[in-house]
């Protein structure tokens, strides 16, 4: 054993995988409980999309979180966890009419209409079941997120939302149609967020927006959806695991101005599951290059795209080894020269077949990987797993 790791458990399974502390998504959970718990009239809903472990999923569940779901496969993901259908959201640029009544027949909290076309199909649909849909309006806040450009949300060059000026005119088409019943504002400006004055930005905005709807349109709005973001700490997993909750949901509850009875929502992803999982993997081969040392893994960017995708940081540990530490460049064995998870990374001295683990992969790990080089996919095993 060495860190929280059970190496001597390690060696019955095939790498890479993924490994899920439960202890520490457990944590997590608690301290996202006990801080909404101070607040009124709140409701946490996971972002699926971070993680769709099943087991990981039923351990989210079991604390009263709800689901925000992008895809009618999350939604079929959600309830085969068990999570309530009147606490399931449906947001995405491009719902396709089987989800849409995929989440019609199963009666969902609401859909965040991104469109006009996608709130006219949505009516439509629900006029042909005979039912009303739910609906909030995903509002493109035009409010910068410090984070990396992939991963921002809330540009008017970005494709998610509608736009500001915009949002009178959709809130009447909604309002006159028969089987859609507007309910609320959605908002997201982006993930991997640290700087707090980004959320602060975005209760701004939507404060100017809902005195502009009251003056303009004389209504109240019932549910204001913030999304998620909240970032974590890559480069120092063991001293933060768990992300700042605390000052998260107390900068936007403070700063929201909410109207009697409005419903706050959440959609934390990456900051609920990310710190509880890594990618553990063996060393195949310790190649001498002509001015570096190659460590090359048996997971590649198939099983862990970020590195590749972002050029997003992990921290890199050999859990096999205490000798003293040397540098190398940490790859993998696709046929891709983005296939790297680190350069120029210390590590104690690293032999073949030692364990490495890549950690904060709880989130956007798993689930993004693919079959490329005709690679099977990782498995996910959980605490409770390897008792």
């Amino acid at each position: 054993m060495k860190g929280n790791f059970p190496i001597d458990k390690f060696g019955a399974l095939q790498t890479p995988f993924y490994y899920y502390d439960t202890h520490i998504l457990r944590q997590t959970l608690e301290l996202i409980r006990q801080e909404t718990s101070k607040m009124e009239s709140v409701v946490v809903h996971y972002a699926i999309k971070a993680n769709a472990n099943p087991q990981i999923l039923r351990t989210i569940r079991e604390y009263g979180l709800g689901a925000d779901c992008v895809s009618g496969g999350e939604i079929k993901a959600a309830l085969q966890a068990g999570f309530s259908p009147d606490k399931i959201v449906f947001a995405g640029v491009g719902k396709a009419d089987w989800e849409i009544n995929l989440g019609l027949e199963h009666g969902i909290f609401c859909f965040n209409v991104e469109s006009i076309p996608e709130l006219e199909i949505i009516n439509e649909l629900a006029a042909a079941k005979g039912l009303v849909a739910q609906v909030e309006l995903r509002v493109n806040p035009e409010v910068k997120a410090h984070t990396h450009a992939n991963i921002t949300t809330g540009l008017a060059e970005n494709k998610f939302g509608i736009a500001l000026s915009d949002v009178e005119h959709v809130i009447t088409l909604a309002q006159q149609m028969e089987h859609v019943k507007f309910i609320g504002l959605h908002f997201h400006i982006g993930s991997q967020i640290l700087d707090m004055g980004d959320f602060a930005a975005l209760c701004n905005r939507v404060n100017e927006l809902l005195v502009l709807l009251e003056q303009q349109l004389h209504i109240k709005i019932d549910n204001i959806n913030v999304g998620g973001g909240l970032g974590v700490d890559y480069q120092h997993p063991n001293r933060q695991a768990i992300p700042d909750f605390h000052e998260y949901f107390k900068t936007i509850n403070m700063l929201i101005r909410r109207r009697d009875g409005q419903v706050l929502h959440f959609e934390p992803g990456r900051s609920v599951v990310a710190q509880c999982g890594s990618l553990i993997s063996k060393v195949l081969y310790v190649k001498q290059g002509a001015n570096k040392q190659f460590a090359i893994l048996d997971a590649g960017m198939t099983d862990l795209i970020r590195p590749a995708l972002y050029q997003a940081y992990h921290k890199i540990e050999n859990i096999s080894s205490e000798l003293p530490l040397e540098t190398y460049d940490v790859v993998g064995p696709i046929c891709e020269s983005s296939d790297v998870f680190g350069k120029a990374v210390d590590l104690n001295k690293t032999n073949r077949g030692d364990y490495i683990a890549i950690r904060s992969a709880g989130a956007y790990g798993e689930i993004m990987a693919s079959q490329y080089n005709c690679r099977a996919l990782p498995k996910g095993y959980t605490t409770e797993d390897l008792l």
